[in-house]
């Protein structure tokens, strides 16, 4: 299966189990790898055989900036099943959600989840 990657996408949220999160919110790390077939558009050259990457971007931005979760998991889950219900051509993903600045008294690069979905058959 042929796949585009959307890597280092970021994101200013309000996620999180604690008030202090769901009140000062963060940014969020975004990587999303959609397995499709892009022979067509890659023989066409035409956006109508493919996904338009830009509102894919819109999609996921509409999840992470908008209502808030306690869990990255539910994020990414989120992101997860709207890509798979908007865009026909996707036919599994993988969703990582990287949350950089989680509160713990440590310096680390962050906690992150990852998903793999792929359309019901």
């Amino acid at each position: 299966m042929d796949k585009i990657s959307l890597s280092g996408m970021q994101f200013y949220g309000y996620h999180g189990v604690f008030p202090e999160e769901n009140k000062l919110g963060q940014r969020y790390r975004v990587d999303a790898e959609l397995y499709m077939d892009l022979q067509a558009s890659g023989q066409s050259d035409r956006l109508e055989d493919t996904v338009n990457y830009a509102t894919i971007v819109d999609t996921i931005r509409g999840i992470v900036e908008g209502k808030p979760y306690q869990l990255i998991e539910a994020v990414a889950e989120h992101i997860a099943r709207a890509v798979l219900a908007e865009y026909d051509q996707v036919q599994a993903l993988t969703v990582r959600v990287i949350k950089p600045n989680p509160p713990f008294d440590i310096h680390f690069d962050g906690v992150s989840v990852e998903i793999y979905r792929k359309r019901e058959q």
